[in-house]
This record gives structure tokens, sequence and C-alpha cells, in this order.
């Protein structure tokens, strides 16, 4: 599952602190949609979605939250609680908020413009197109082996001692 915690760093000065966002620089995407939660109710869950093309930066700019990651082999929950700490969440990665604190408000910026039809809200429909993902990585890994058979034959290497 790709998703990372970034530690954040903080300018400070006698007066305030501040931290900058841009690519390359604590975001390893160009920004193109920048939003916010904010005002949750009780007992609130977010997110409950897939996107097929959008990677996301999340930042707790106050208060706290929980993200619960998944991508049907592995799911990890992660708090986010600072400002000074931002999770980067890739494509494809099943993803829920939730436990917000009443104030909490999350930054939320993405790679890509706002599509609806990139979303993916039906967690079985999600399931499904991960295993034909995976489907896929399996193939290509047959045919990688394959294709080390051949060479092996040819040219008398032994892939095993190869560093």
């Amino acid at each position: 599952m790709n998703y990372k915690l970034i530690d954040l760093k903080a300018f400070e000065d006698k007066n305030s602190k501040l931290i900058a966002l841009q690519k390359g620089e604590f975001c390893p995407f160009d920004i193109k949609r920048v939003f916010y939660i904010f005002d949750l109710k009780d007992d609130v869950m977010r997110g409950e979605h897939a996107n097929k093309n959008s990677q996301f930066l999340f930042v707790a700019l106050k208060g706290s939250c929980e993200i619960r990651l998944d991508d049907t082999l592995k799911q990890e929950n992660i708090v986010l609680a600072s400002p000074n700490k931002a999770l980067f969440i890739d494509k494809m990665i099943w993803k829920q908020m939730y436990n917000f604190s009443e104030d909490c408000i999350l930054l939320v910026l993405a790679n890509t413009y706002y599509n609806k039809s990139e979303y993916i809200y039906d967690y079985k429909h999600y399931c499904s197109l991960m295993q034909e993902l995976g489907r896929g990585r399996q193939s290509l890994q047959k045919m990688c082996r394959q294709i080390q058979c051949v060479i092996q034959k040819l040219f008398h290497i032994n892939f095993t001692k190869v560093i």
C-alpha cells in the first residue's frame, strides 16, 4: 500500500510558525486542487471511496482525526493530530476519515482537478478492480519469470547469483 507520513518543517520566528507546501518540498505532486473539511457532526464518516487517478496529501490543520487506508490486502489506521504531519495517499487506496475532534480542520491537497467519474464509491466494485489489477501484476510477474528462464538457457546465466 503506497502511503507515507511526512514530517513538515515549520519555519519559526518570534511571532508565528509557517509551513509551506509545494511540489518536491513535502508534496510529491503538482497541486491542482485544495479543499478542507470542517464543522463535522458527531460520529461522521467521510471519504468511503477510492480514486482511480488522484493522489492526496492530508494535513490536520487543527484538531485531530483518524484515516483508515485499505488496499484489500492490508488495512492501516493513521491518526493525524498535528499541523506538522502530512499523510500522502496514492491513487486506488480506499480511504475513510472518522473520529474527528470537534475543532478539526482537515486540509486536503490533490494532484488532479475534481472529476466525479474517477471516484469509486462501491467497496465491492473496488475490491473486484483491485483483484483485476492483482491478476495483471501476477501475469506480468509470470511473463518476467518466463523471460528469465529463456535468458538463463540462452546465456547460461544463474539469476540467483546476480546481484
